[in-house]
């Protein structure tokens, strides 16, 4: 894989160093959240990046990805529950102020769009993102995603704030309205997911009506029971979906 960069920075929002990386030269960027508490080179060690070599190598995207730092802290049951739903949004608020310009600088584009993708947890921060900075992500892959997540949290019904609200899709699109809402229904999210091995089908549904009640488009892809919750899975779909993205581009 050509013209793979990382740089780290500490991130003030998060209280701690964060690690991006890049493969590749040109194309559409694609910035690819990791699973549950993956690093920045998850994509690399599980072989998406093999999976996506043609489209990185032919100038048709550009990857990115970070670390999961909100993922990372449900896995190790970092500090408080409140800490976590605080660190759940202060992580896409990095992503947005921070994430977002490294890319733009480095593609030498103020204005550039991005596409967000990811799996399981990946999924969820990428619908996340889609939904809360449609100024910036004009569409998002959500693969075999997991978009409730409040049994991670591992905290009784009142504990959940408005950290946590804001920065979960299923609580905050019921209420969301003006302008960003507008915004919003000009963007795209496809949502897929098989139904084998520790799949959840129905995650997927319930994101889609949560986006179909407020009129944004969506799609959701069921890949039937012979394709399951694992890498096997998401190295077939997302290649696909960009391949097809990047023909109508």
């Amino acid at each position: 894989m050509a013209d793979k960069l990382t740089v780290s920075w500490h991130s003030e929002r998060l209280g701690r160093q964060i690690n991006m990386c890049r493969w590749g030269t040109f194309g559409q960027p694609v910035l690819v959240f990791p699973t549950a508490g993956g690093d920045a080179e998850e994509i690399e060690r599980w072989q998406m990046l093999i999976a996506l070599a043609p489209l990185v190598d032919n100038g048709k995207i550009k990857v990115y990805s970070v670390d999961s730092v909100a993922g990372q802290a449900l896995v190790t049951q970092e500090g408080s529950p409140r800490h976590r739903m605080w660190l759940q949004n202060q992580f896409h608020q990095c992503v947005r102020h921070e994430v977002v310009p490294a890319i733009r600088r480095d593609c030498k584009s103020d204005e550039l769009e991005l596409w967000a993708a990811g799996s399981s947890f990946g999924a969820f921060h990428a619908a996340a993102v889609q939904c809360r900075f449609p100024d910036v992500f004009a569409r998002a892959i959500c693969l075999s995603g997991t978009y409730d997540l409040r049994r991670f949290f591992n905290a009784s019904p009142g504990d959940f704030d408005e950290y946590y609200w804001v920065s979960s899709p299923l609580s905050f699109l019921p209420s969301l309205s003006g302008p960003h809402l507008e915004r919003l229904r000009q963007r795209f999210l496809l949502i897929a997911s098989g139904e084998g091995r520790a799949e959840a089908i129905g995650e997927s549904w319930a994101l889609a009506r949560a986006l179909g009640s407020k009129g944004i488009p969506n799609r959701v892809d069921n890949w039937g029971p012979e394709w399951p919750h694992d890498w096997v899975t998401w190295r077939k779909m997302l290649p696909q979906y960009l391949t097809e993205w990047t023909k109508d581009a």
